[in-house]
């Protein structure tokens, strides 16, 4: 979910919520101005009994048992409402309830006391006798018998209970009246605007913020060559950052989006340059030193040649092996960093057709044989399982893929020792990387240390160096890198399994075709 759709749903539901409570807060106050007006109206009530009748107690000694009869002639006309004598204790002397309430009856002291005190009060909540487990507005009157006495103390206390009503049509229409009065539809009209307001100004905040994410979008997708120049220096394309001279957060963050990609700028250009004079620089190297070294290579092998068979010149041909066996290396050396050169070349593509490579491996296989049987090495294709014989077709570049895998195989002739087993093998299956095609060579030779796997594709980087002097390519830290380079190349992945002393296992994954 968008920023800016994050925000208005939280408005919306800011909106929402606020509505709600103040529906829920009229309707609460409602309810409190119900109770507020019960105990004023009932409270109204007893001081009118109490001034008409103002010794109440003395009635009741009076009249007996016809008090209660009196009692419920004050209240006929005040619907769920319930009169009751109290003396100072809370006990119930007189009632014009239709219950039978047991002898010494009590309700709560405390709230009779409060509802008869001096202190203003918004309503009282206390005992029902007839339904002890509800709390209902009540109302009290303190009583003292008819005596020339102003300081005499309260003998008793007439009690009111008045009983919620039920919520019935004619409260429902009130609450309804409440409801639709101007103030409130007021109030929603308020929360309705702000809302709106919100609305808009969260789209006015957070549209520089949509344009600035466009654009760096748009540089995203076309990347920094668009960008570069030829002068790193220089002040570069525009970058087309809206909002940018703007005095405001949304200008300051443009304006520094904008000098870091021109920073990024200048330092890609640089980058873009030096490894151009790199890869030129190494490509002419290599092209120039080819024809010395070939030229150097031809004369010693004629020199070999022509002191073949000559006794006196025995220590002079060993010599010319030794320096034969190096120009060798270095040819080969200064033909690999010719081919990374011509590999690393941004327009460089590959000739890719449909393989099955488990055929290109059987080749492989044939072209290292002779040189394994001569160093006591049996190298062989794997046996696949009758279920696995789908071929394992994958689009390559036949040479070069297979100079990737020819790489792997000299590197595993290097560090094994007689009696060695080199495998090789290809398959086709579904793996983490979808449906692929494996190529895996795996040696039984000395293994590599846990500590230099990661840095075994580095260039020019020697993880064994135990061996004796380098024979190819792979002895100077090249082979693996082309290696690693080619499988890139392919949109591959490349991984190395190892131990000391139990060999090497190095897979090559590829789409599978």
């Amino acid at each position: 979910m968008k920023v800016r759709a994050k925000i208005a749903l939280t408005i919306f539901l800011t909106g929402l919520f606020t509505a709600l409570g103040v529906v829920i807060a009229i309707v609460l106050a409602y309810e409190r101005f119900e109770h507020e007006s019960a105990y004023y109206r009932a409270d109204a009530f007893l001081k009118r009994v109490v001034l008409q009748h103002n010794d109440l107690l003395g009635m009741r000694a009076s009249f007996g048992e016809g008090f209660d009869d009196f009692l419920a002639n004050l209240v006929l006309y005040e619907p769920d409402t319930q009169l009751y004598l109290l003396d100072t204790q809370g006990t119930v002397l007189s009632s014009t309830g239709r219950a039978q309430l047991a002898p010494g009856f009590k309700v709560r002291i405390g709230p009779v006391l409060e509802a008869a005190g001096d202190t203003p009060m918004p309503y009282v909540l206390g005992d029902d006798p007839e339904h002890m487990d509800k709390r209902v507005i009540i109302a009290a009157r303190p009583l003292r018998h008819a005596a020339i006495q102003p300081d005499r103390p309260v003998d008793g206390y007439l009690y009111l209970v008045s009983r919620p009503r039920t919520f019935g049509e004619g409260r429902m229409a009130a609450l309804r009246s409440t409801l639709s009065q101007p103030a409130l539809l007021m109030v929603l009209a308020v929360v309705a605007f702000a809302t709106l307001l919100a609305t808009w100004a969260t789209a006015t905040i957070t549209r520089p913020l949509s344009r600035l994410t466009q654009s760096v979008g748009r540089v995203t997708q076309k990347g920094l060559d668009d960008m570069a120049s030829t002068d790193p220096d220089g002040p570069g394309p525009s970058l087309d950052l809206p909002d940018a001279r703007g005095h405001d957060e949304f200008g300051q963050l443009a304006r520094g989006i904008d000098a870091m990609l021109q920073t990024l700028r200048r330092q890609w250009s640089t980058l873009r340059r030096l490894d151009h004079f790199r890869r030129e620089g190494v490509s002419n190297l290599s092209h120039d030193l080819r024809s010395p070294l070939t030229a150097t290579t031809a004369c010693l092998e004629t020199l070999d040649a022509r002191w073949t068979g000559d006794a006196t010149r025995e220590e002079d041909r060993r010599l010319v092996t030794v320096a034969l066996r190096n120009t060798h290396n270095a040819a080969r050396l200064v033909q690999s960093l010719g081919d990374l050169a011509r590999l690393d070349e941004p327009a460089f593509k590959l000739n890719a057709e449909v393989l099955d490579l488990g055929e290109l491996l059987d080749d492989v296989v044939m072209r290292f044989a002779e040189r394994a049987r001569l160093q006591g090495i049996r190298l062989q294709m794997a046996e696949r399982p009758g279920a696995a014989q789908r071929p394992a077709l994958a689009a390559v570049d036949i040479e070069l893929f297979e100079r990737a895998v020819a790489n792997l195989v000299d590197n595993a002739l290097k560090f094994s020792g007689s009696g060695s087993v080199i495998q090789l093998s290809a398959d086709r299956h579904t793996g983490t990387h979808g449906e692929v095609v494996t190529v895996r060579v795996s040696d039984n030779g000395s293994g590599i240390a846990a500590q230099d796997i990661p840095r075994l594709f580095d260039r020019f980087y020697q993880s064994r160096s135990s061996v004796a002097p380098a024979t190819g390519e792979g002895g100077k830290g090249l082979g693996l890198a082309i290696v690693k380079r080619i499988v890139d190349l392919h949109g591959g992945w490349l991984l190395v399994s190892s131990e000391p002393g139990h060999g090497t296992d190095v897979t090559l994954e590829l789409p599978a075709a």
